[in-house]
């Protein structure tokens, strides 16, 4: 058995206090399994506006913590804290840092109402990653291990290595640095770094420097003992100049360090059999029920009820890195096939206005919900008989797993974790669980798209192979944490000199 470790984890967000996207969702889930395993977690994230003490039942920890921030000067919050669900194995704790001028905000967490990301980005997240620091002191917990996520937390192992160095309890610590998404690194003017309150000699090219702006990515990808990305074919293709984002040289130079671990799927949330927001519930043995979904979701975006035309559903993010502008572009040749595509998501103003008008153009074939609403999503994973991602690269990707899980067969991009989790459709030697294309263009999506409605008019017993074969398909959150626990230790080890 292993050992049981001492885990901090540091996010900006984290289901189900706070989610603008998926990395809440692995917060949540993985320090969840973490806990199920017997390590004693503790994770930090900001309390924003959103997080109201009593609907979670949060407590003040810690009335005052100092927090030194550089030339800026001390500046001081308070903790507040409640238990991670289901604790039955290990201990685990949230804890929230209290700030109202930096966390308590009407906007969004990184961006004000117009969509503007907040000018103080980088005090307010530097901020964050020192108080979850001094929070160790206060509460006395020695972390084996500091797991942190993505730009917004990546100035801690920066300053592990540096300012905290000789700090007995987390001056020893490992650390973890999880890339979620590269193309958003933290980059700020110069002067962060007598923020950060670090010396200027950590400002150089394998440091925090880049373009003679300070990049707190670029800092944490040096300065972390360990880092990963959330599919192994993301780590692969980050150390590419077409998906690295100017970083793929630094990412190079940790490849030894470097790993991928695809993420897990919430199965209590996302399963036909369970799901308590679709027409009717079903399984691999039994599909009817999923004829009555594909019917309720016609029905709930008002199209015509037909069994016998394939519907392709699209849950998305309408902005350029799902490879909506190639959709956009590609859209009219497609529904010139007998088909029926729905789509749910927002994004960019051109994207909502252009996708919005669709179902005028074509109110029996086109359909879409310009916003967010999760039983709509919950009804096209069930629903639909296909799901569209073009993206224009994917970490990892989740819908594409619950897709997988729905018998609603995907259709990707073979791009980071789609194309880890999707395998393509062969015939000949009867394998496959979706249809893949490489490059990202109109012919290949239209060509892509047109294979699969082939297959589904015209190939029906390959077309239930292939669903009986995703529905078969599991990715765990134990199975991630297993492999985060590997990597834990690998971090510690090296930490240590072994």
């Amino acid at each position: 058995m292993s050992k049981k470790l001492n885990i901090l984890m540091v996010a900006s967000e984290m289901v189900p206090f706070a989610k603008e996207g998926g990395l809440a969702d692995v917060v949540g889930s993985l320090s969840r399994e973490l806990v199920r395993l017997g390590h004693d977690v503790r994770v930090v994230i900001p309390r924003y506006l959103t997080i109201n003490a009593q609907r979670f039942n949060l407590k003040l920890a810690v009335s005052h913590v100092p927090v030194p921030m550089g030339v800026i000067g001390e500046m001081g919050c308070s903790v507040w804290q409640c238990p991670i669900d289901d604790t039955e194995g290990g201990r685990g704790v949230v804890y929230a840092i209290e700030h109202h001028q930096l966390f308590s905000r009407d906007g969004g967490f990184y961006s004000n109402i117009n969509g503007d990301g907040y000018m103080d980005n980088d005090n307010r997240f530097i901020f964050l990653c020192r108080a979850s620091i001094e929070l160790c002191k206060h509460v006395g917990f020695r972390p084996d291990c500091i797991h942190v996520h993505d730009w917004h937390t990546a100035a801690v192992p920066v300053l592990v290595n540096t300012d905290y160095r000789d700090e007995p309890t987390v001056g020893s610590s490992a650390t973890l640095l999880t890339i979620h998404n590269l193309q958003h690194q933290g980059e700020f003017d110069e002067g962060v770094m007598d923020v950060l309150g670090i010396g200027w000699e950590h400002f150089h090219i394998r440091g925090l420097e880049k373009d003679g702006n300070t990049n707190l990515l670029k800092g944490g990808i040096y300065h972390a003992t360990i880092v990963n990305t959330v599919s192994e074919c993301y780590a692969s293709q980050i150390q590419t100049p077409e998906y690295g984002f100017e970083l793929d040289g630094v990412l190079r130079d940790r490849t030894d360090d470097l790993y991928g671990i695809v993420n897990g799927v919430d199965y209590e949330e996302w399963d036909p059999q369970t799901d308590k927001m679709i027409a009717a519930n079903y399984n691999a043995d039994d599909l009817s029920g999923k004829t009555i979904c594909k019917a309720d979701l016609q029905g709930s975006f008002g199209l015509p009820k037909r069994a016998d035309v394939p519907v392709i559903g699209l849950v998305t993010r309408l902005v350029k890195q799902k490879g909506v502008d190639i959709l956009a572009e590609a859209i009219h040749s497609l529904l010139e096939y007998d088909i029926q595509v729905v789509l749910l998501g927002t994004g960019e103003v051109w994207a909502n206005f252009y996708f919005g008008d669709l179902p005028n153009q074509y109110p029996d074939k086109f359909a879409c919900y310009i916003g967010y609403n999760n039983t709509l999503a919950h009804k096209i994973e069930a629903g639909a008989d296909f799901f569209l991602m073009p993206s224009l690269f994917e970490p990892c990707g989740l819908n594409q797993m619950y897709s997988l899980r729905y018998g609603t067969i995907p259709i990707v991009r073979a791009v980071g974790g789609l194309d880890d989790t999707v395998e393509n459709l062969n015939v000949k030697e009867d394998v496959g669980t979706g249809f893949k294309f490489d490059d990202l263009n109109v012919g290949a999506l239209i060509d892509t798209v047109g294979w699969a409605i082939y297959t589904y008019y015209n190939q029906k017993r390959v077309m239930e192979a292939m669903i009986q074969r995703a529905m078969k398909r599991r990715f765990s959150w134990a199975d991630a944490a297993m492999k985060y626990v590997e990597l834990y230790n690998k971090a510690i080890n090296k930490r240590k000199g072994n």
